[in-house]
């Protein structure tokens, strides 16, 4: 039985119009995260029917531990954006499955990564997210039924997709509780990064270049 009813699958196929390159999405399953990993596979399959410019590949995130390490993901289900025939990575994840509220983040995660939309981030990000030429990860938390996770997690997405340094990574903390108990989720969205800062709500684009400067003076 499909997971997306004829409705959803039309608005995705719209939301779709514009890509300009392939996306291929590489996902990591395991057997330890059981059915999580089976129903992400068969939505993320769902998805990449909808367009000719899409397609999937699976992985063991165990028995192809070396690619998942290359790539950075060590969670399953996790995964990951690549753009263009060349698999440019642009630092977009996702740990869980994206379901509820997160499949919007999913199919913005694709649009990002396939050009059929901009960061469109302000002077003032642009010119700070210029100054960051070390590793930065921001880590998203989220939960199916947030409907202000989204906005959090694509925010961190436009940041990544503007600058190659940057990863970010939408996690189902719901699926992670370790995580959840070791950044003391309490509400989400909840964004930490490098784990040197933490910032509670989506908040504005000006409130997350605060933040990012604050990890940066915090890191130096």
């Amino acid at each position: 039985m499909a997971l997306m009813q004829e409705k959803d699958r039309q608005a995705v196929r719209e939301a779709f119009r514009g890509l300009q390159h392939p996306v291929e999405l590489v996902l990591f399953t395991s057997a330890d995260s059981g059915e999580y990993s089976e129903v992400t596979q068969e939505l993320l399959q769902e998805v990449v029917e909808l367009n000719p410019l899409l397609r999937l590949n699976v992985y063991d995130l165990e028995k192809d531990g070396a690619y998942a390490a290359e790539l950075g993901v060590d969670k399953a289900p996790g995964i990951v954006f690549l753009s263009g025939e060349e698999r440019k990575d642009n630092g977009m994840r996702f740990a869980g499955l994206p379901s509820g509220y997160e499949f919007a983040s999913l199919i913005e995660a694709i649009r990002l990564a396939g050009g059929a939309t901009q960061p469109d981030l302000q002077p003032a990000t642009l010119s700070l997210l210029e100054t960051i030429k070390a590793p930065m990860h921001l880590q998203v938390f989220v939960t199916p039924t947030c409907p202000y996770c989204p906005r959090a997690v694509v925010m961190a997405y436009r940041l990544a997709l503007a600058n190659p340094y940057i990863t970010a990574e939408g996690i189902e903390v719901t699926e992670f509780p370790e995580l959840g108990d070791r950044y003391a989720v309490m509400g989400v969205p909840k964004t930490v990064i490098d784990d040197l800062v933490h910032i509670e709500g989506a908040v504005p684009e000006g409130m997350m270049v605060n933040k990012l400067r604050e990890a940066i003076a915090a890191a130096a």
